[in-house]
């Protein structure tokens, strides 16, 4: 017995595909009577007859095929005759789920923030911003944009729409602003998009604490004390 049918592609719940029917040269009892499908959660086989008396089976998909979770999905059609003994036939079957955008770009962190020393290097690399996605192709390439308050940035910092680097436009001037808030959005190439926020402010101060010993000995946590400063008092006069 030979029996014909095509890999099915799709993901769509409660699409039909037929899957052809076997063909058996003898007659009567004899020749084809039934079709069985391995068993899988995917899909379940109904098996319907033509005008002219012969059956083929059409392959029904139950539930949603997810392609990040399963790419591939391997079946195995079974087609039997009722003669004794019984003689059958196998058509292996390959369901390919092609890739659609469901899966929106997701930033490594909501909130990046960075401090930077006034006078810094124009062309100086601030952070670099990393989206991932899990769709494939096209749905999974990834460009960045400056997103809200745009014009408050653009004067001072540039951002790399490929790889997420924000770099210096120009040098800071901390007398003039102290910090900067800036929102970048990912999109996909499906459309699909996420922001993340970025916080760079002035560096007030940089301590550097220094311990001879070793192990967790020579570790150093250093804490922020609060302190109250003296009033000013008014010259006389």
């Amino acid at each position: 017995k030979t029996l014909s049918g095509n890999a099915v592609h799709s993901i769509d719940s409660g699409s039909r595909f037929v899957l052809g029917n076997a063909e058996d040269k003898d007659i009567g009892i004899n020749a084809l009577q039934d079709y069985h499908l391995s068993s899988t959660p995917y899909f379940k086989l109904e098996v319907q007859e033509s005008k002219d008396g012969s059956k083929y089976a059409e392959l029904i998909l139950q539930k949603p095929l997810d392609r990040e979770k399963e790419h591939t999905h391997h079946l195995i059609l079974t087609a039997s005759d009722g003669g004794h003994p019984v003689k059958t036939g196998i058509l292996n079957i390959e369901v390919n789920v092609i890739d659609i955008n469901d899966n929106p770009p997701v930033f490594s962190q909501a909130t990046y923030k960075t401090s930077l020393k006034e006078n810094t290097p124009r062309g100086t690399s601030v952070l670099q911003v990393k989206a991932s996605d899990s769709d494939e192709g096209s749905n999974a390439e990834i460009s960045y944009i400056f997103w809200e308050n745009a014009e408050n940035v653009n004067q001072n910092f540039i951002l790399d729409p490929i790889d997420g680097t924000l770099s210096l436009k120009e040098s800071i001037d901390f007398e003039d602003r102290r910090s900067y808030m800036m929102i970048i959005r990912a999109s996909d190439g499906g459309g699909l998009v996420a922001d993340c926020n970025i916080l760079p402010g002035a560096v007030i101060a940089l301590i550097k604490v220094h311990d001879r010993d070793s192990g967790l000995n020579g570790e150093v946590t250093c804490y922020l004390r609060e302190t109250r400063l003296p009033a000013a008092s008014a010259s006389p006069g």
